[in-house]
């Protein structure tokens, strides 16, 4: 390891031993899988700390990390619809997982899918009255290729992403989230018939107005967190070659949201939409003062990806007073060794709590793990058949 990766671990093992955050413990301890994408059966006892999943492409690593990501989020990560997570042929699909807290209790979780779009989540054998109630009790991160479209996607995979951090350690964001987008529904209904009631607009911009206030005031906050922790990760991943920075972009930076919808209600009968409101927001990211989109290499992109959800996890940590579970997807991926290693070296601290890790090169993965921990537990999977090495 070199001089720099190791003076960068241990100022962060200085930094969270002196101003660290006192967390709960909680992990998962086991998961059942059945019929879930190319996973037909598999029940897997996890390591506590690190684990481990190799094969080659194709075969089955995402699809367990995204099972463990749906069992917290009751949705995949890849995917707003549930019409891909069966296998092949297959009508249903389940998912089952015991997680242990803090106090060394456990809490099993079942979720239970059918294709013609039911879907049942028990917590301890007893339904959810709504599923949104479980949406942050056992916090998850998922670091992925995927991510990509945070900075290359539209503006809707970024609000995407401020909602899922603050779904997580909100319950009233994610409320009102929900109370505004139903309102916005019955807004969008309003403007496309005949004859408009005015008066009717008038209680829907009131009512959107109250909701969107406390959502772009959240947002805002999120986002100034973030940057602050994004760029000290950045930093250390590009070794302070780049200035990196994010703007969080609002309509409601021009005033109340009902005075805009009063404002653009021409323009709205004209469209047969709503034009203004939170649904625009969205977050420009920079490099050097320049759009990282059109000016970052691909492993500037990834760096500054990696550095943002790790940002995520330290907020989430911080404000839940939970250590959320860390999926990392194929993360070396256009990575060199050097940032690999601080990569690993990071989140094998104590600072974390319970980490997966998946890529294809099995013999890279584990000589890596083994130099920051023996809490590891490595697993091989081919064609959705996994075993415990």
């Amino acid at each position: 390891m070199s001089v720099q990766i190791y003076n960068i671990l241990m100022n962060h093992k200085v930094y969270f031993a002196v101003f660290g955050y006192i967390c709960a413990v909680m992990y998962l301890r086991r998961i059942s899988v059945s019929d879930f994408k190319n996973i037909r059966g598999a029940q897997l006892e996890f390591s506590r700390k690190v684990n481990c999943i190799s094969g080659n492409n194709g075969e089955g690593k995402t699809n367990l990390l995204d099972a463990i990501y749906y069992l917290s989020m009751t949705k995949s990560f890849f995917s707003s619809t549930d019409a891909y997570t069966f296998r092949f042929g297959e009508d249903a699909a389940a998912l089952n997982g015991s997680y242990v807290l803090d106090d060394e209790t456990e809490d099993t979780i079942s979720i239970g899918l059918k294709r013609e779009g039911e879907k049942t989540v028990k917590k301890n054998a007893k339904v959810y009255k709504r599923i949104s109630e479980h949406i942050g009790r056992y916090p998850i991160v998922m670091v992925s290729p995927a991510d990509t479209v945070l900075v290359n996607g539209s503006g809707e995979e970024r609000r995407k992403f401020l909602t899922l951090i603050l779904s997580q350690i909100d319950k009233e964001y994610l409320k009102r989230m929900q109370s505004y987008n139903q309102l916005l529904v019955q807004r969008n209904k309003l403007l496309k018939m005949p004859s408009i009631s005015w008066e009717l607009m008038d209680t829907l911009d009131f009512q959107m107005s109250v909701h969107a206030d406390y959502i772009f005031k959240k947002r805002d906050e999120l986002c100034g967190m973030l940057l602050e922790k994004a760029t000290g990760y950045y930093a250390e991943l590009s070794g302070s070659k780049e200035a990196v920075s994010m703007e969080y972009i609002s309509d409601l930076r021009e005033g109340p949201l009902d005075e805009l919808l009063a404002g653009c209600r021409e323009k709205d009968s004209f469209l047969k939409f709503t034009s203004v409101g939170i649904h625009k927001d969205d977050i420009e990211f920079t490099l050097n003062g320049m759009p990282l989109k059109k000016c970052g290499s691909q492993g500037q992109q990834k760096s500054f990806l990696v550095a943002l959800k790790l940002a995520q996890f330290e907020l989430m940590k911080q404000l839940h007073g939970v250590a959320p579970i860390l999926l990392l997807d194929d993360v070396f991926d256009k990575l060199d060794m050097q940032r690999v290693e601080y990569l690993l070296g990071l989140v094998a601290g104590d600072s974390f709590g319970q980490i997966f890790i998946s890529d294809s090169n099995k013999v890279r993965m584990a000589s890596i793990v083994e130099r920051f921990t023996n809490e590891c537990r490595s697993f091989e999977v081919s064609s959705g058949e996994f075993k415990t090495l």
